[in-house]
């Protein structure tokens, strides 16, 4: 399927226009899960690996892209040693792909909290179950140990455990991609300076410049 858009080269803000296209694809009807994106990092002997996540909001005011995890996981060991990332969108149907890089922040506890309690119960108690990426003897000592922490949660607050939370992708590169016919596709790619502190923490030191690529 080839694509009628055209991106808006001379946007300040891609993050901006990602977010309008995530709001295409949550309308579009196609895509059961419009906001998944493959998050890819680089664990501490320099193996990359990668993993669909759910983007939970583009803030383009603040620069990049939210999702929430467990911070055992083997992205969160990842990032406490690399910070750097790159996630990837692609909506078949809608001729579209996204990539976004940058540096992974955690975010605070608040917003952490706010989000955890917007979730339901059953997600709430699996957080606190789910040892993610550890071996597990069966699935039926998962499920036990579920079924256990549902009956001791009944008539309780569920609030959220420390091992789990969101982070924030912060961005210094934004590509948005159209198909053509040919395979001529539209690229264009938006990038500005990131300063990167010795904690892993980032803040951006200038304004998006964008330039169009070769397909």
């Amino acid at each position: 399927m080839m694509s009628l858009d055209t991106i808006n080269t001379t946007a300040t803000n891609p993050l901006v226009l990602l977010s309008n296209w995530l709001q295409d694809a949550a309308a579009h009807g196609a895509f059961p899960n419009p906001n998944a994106m493959s998050l890819a990092t680089v664990d501490p002997d320099g193996r990359p690996s990668n993993r669909i996540v759910l983007c939970k909001e583009i803030d383009a005011v603040r620069g990049g892209a939210k999702f929430y995890t467990n911070y055992e996981s083997r992205k969160a060991v990842a990032q406490a040693h690399n910070p750097f990332a790159a996630a990837t969108f692609y909506w078949d149907a809608m001729a579209r792909q996204a990539r976004v890089e940058g540096v992974l922040q955690r975010l605070s506890a608040a917003e952490s909290d706010a989000y955890f309690a917007s979730r339901p119960i059953g997600a709430r108690i699996g957080a606190w179950v789910s040892r993610q990426s550890r071996p597990l003897a069966s699935k039926d000592e998962l499920m036990g140990t579920f079924e256990e922490a549902g009956r001791g949660a009944r008539g309780r607050d569920v609030s959220r455990p420390p091992h789990w939370g969101g982070y924030f992708l912060l961005a210094d590169r934004v590509e948005l991609w159209v198909a053509r016919d040919h395979r001529l596709h539209e690229r264009v790619l938006w990038s500005r300076p990131l300063h990167v502190n010795d904690d892993g923490s980032a803040t951006s030191t200038g304004d998006w410049m964008s330039t169009l690529l070769y397909p």
